[in-house]
């Protein structure tokens, strides 16, 4: 089975995130992005580039936890896919693009945070014995580490 991959984008929030609802009760939130360019120049360096912005969206309980963990200036890493839509421009129309972001998460290479992890389970019964291997003899008690 090969591996499943997802378009993806990097960069960081450029405006405080709004969050809005559907008509059938649905969170949404919208933010700019701003995606970082580099210029790899002869010698080896880069040259950092003027950033691009974007738009961004993420629904449902993604956007509810996006728009309470997020702030403008957050770098940030999403999954997800490119929205083309049409939009009035005067006489004519325009086609536009967003990022529909389906996971967010904040970039651990530009972030300092702390996980917050669940407790251990504890185990409701007795562990079970590890089987004997070939170069244990069978009167020596097997180590268990958990």
């Amino acid at each position: 089975m090969s591996i499943p991959t997802q378009l993806s984008l990097a960069g960081f929030i450029a405006t405080p995130p709004e969050i809005h609802f559907t008509e059938s009760g649905t969170a949404r939130v919208h933010a700019r992005v701003g995606c970082e360019h580099y210029r790899k120049e002869a010698d080896g360096s880069l040259t950092r580039l003027d950033p691009t912005f974007h738009d961004l969206v993420v629904f449902g309980d993604t956007a509810l936890k996006a728009y309470e963990r997020f702030r403008k200036g957050d770098a940030f890493l999403a999954t997800g896919y490119v929205h083309e839509y049409e939009v009035p421009a005067g006489d004519t129309t325009r086609i536009t693009e967003q990022f529909v972001a389906r996971r967010i998460g904040h970039d651990t290479v530009r972030t300092r945070y702390d996980v917050q992890r669940r407790p251990a389970v504890e185990p409701t019964g007795p562990l079970p014995a590890p089987a004997m291997s070939a170069q244990q003899p069978a009167d020596q008690t097997p180590t268990v580490r958990v």
